[in-house]
């Protein structure tokens, strides 16, 4: 299935979810990747996005509060119109959202900062395949903004679905490392 025709099937396939199944599916998601985070007690400087609710992407605010909480230090990021980029921001300290006119929720008051301190990026995507290759929305943003990031950066989708056996990838494209689903967590490394 080409690229396209997999977006479709992912966007359909997470609308028919009800806000119900979308709770409990990110919940049981959130538990396994703290779960996993436990193993890894030298990373403390997550980059985590929010939910575009429209879309039934998996609700990442409990994790946030329990990450923030726990004493992490928190990166979002933002769409850069003049440059098709994105621009990190520093969340820890964030207490309010707006949502922009994607329908992202955005940080109030957050400060933009440079990325170099971050070791982990929770990544959302529509599908992903058993090799690690993602797909997203077809914007190609996160291509961007993981290869200016030290390669050792983990790399983490999270998926309300099992994988694809494979997706079309690209020269441009980055793979994820884990993708962690309400089942079970995917290793690519």
């Amino acid at each position: 299935m080409d690229k396209e025709s997999l977006r479709n099937a992912y966007k359909t396939l997470r609308k028919s979810l009800t806000p119900e199944e979308v709770a409990v599916k990110s919940e049981d998601i959130s538990k396994s990747f703290l779960e996993y985070l436990l193993q890894k007690p030298d990373i403390r400087h997550i980059h985590i996005f929010f939910p575009i609710s429209r879309f039934n992407e998996l609700d990442t605010f409990p994790l946030f509060f329990k990450l923030k909480d726990l004493g992490y230090s928190l990166y979002t990021s933002k769409v850069n119109d003049l440059n098709d980029s994105l621009d990190t921001l520093y969340i820890s300290e964030v207490l309010d959202f707006e949502l922009d006119d994607w329908g992202i929720p955005m940080p109030i008051g957050a400060k933009s900062v440079q990325p170099f301190s971050i070791q982990m990026v929770l990544i959302p995507l529509l599908a992903y395949d058993r090799s690690g290759n993602r797909l997203g929305y077809g914007k190609g943003y996160y291509d961007k903004f993981l290869s200016t990031l030290d390669s050792k950066v983990l790399k983490v989708g999270i998926s309300f679905f099992p994988p694809e056996d494979q997706i079309p990838s690209e020269k441009h494209d980055i793979g994820l490392d884990i993708c962690v689903t309400p089942e079970q967590i995917h290793r690519f490394t």
